[in-house]
């Protein structure tokens, strides 16, 4: 494979970023992949950001609106997956803020709805424990699922 010019992988980069949101930590990746030295990596990033190919905190808000939507995942779960993209931590904070509560009871609750009818419990503290389990490996806060077990005991059909 020959080797990319600066301005290829700009290029390139450019049109990598321009297929679905990209974070900074991934774009890096790739052009490290691609064989760019340190200096061109952070050359061509500092432009993706200047031209708004790259923006960090347009990433975590896109992110969590779509880890929360389509996969149903918690804010513990969505936190750690951006953490682990390296992104501020405030980014982090400001785009987990915007997730509104009475939608991510509401995904939480038909989650557990759901979860529930599969679960094969002899009394309903184990079935309560198999569901807490499974919406903290979810990424949900074991005080809300706790909270919505509770107020919601009907709904969960023990």
């Amino acid at each position: 494979m020959k080797q990319l010019s600066e301005q290829e992988a700009l290029n390139k980069a450019a049109a990598y970023c321009t297929q679905c949101e990209r974070c900074t930590s991934e774009v890096v990746a790739k052009l490290t992949a691609w064989g760019m030295t340190s200096s061109q990596r952070e050359c061509i990033t500092a432009t993706l950001t200047d031209e708004k190919f790259i923006d960090d905190e347009r990433f975590c808000r896109a992110f969590v609106n779509d880890k929360l939507r389509f996969n149903r995942w918690g804010r513990i779960k969505i936190a750690a997956a951006l953490r682990e993209k390296r992104l501020p931590q405030a980014s982090i904070k400001e785009a987990l803020e915007q997730i509104d509560e009475k939608e991510y009871s509401e995904i939480l609750l038909a989650l557990l709805n759901s979860k529930r009818k599969e679960i094969k419990a002899p009394d309903s503290y184990t079935a309560s424990q198999k569901l807490l389990r499974f919406a903290a490996g979810r990424g949900f806060e074991p005080g809300l699922v706790m909270k919505l077990l509770k107020f919601n005991p009907d709904e969960m059909d023990f």
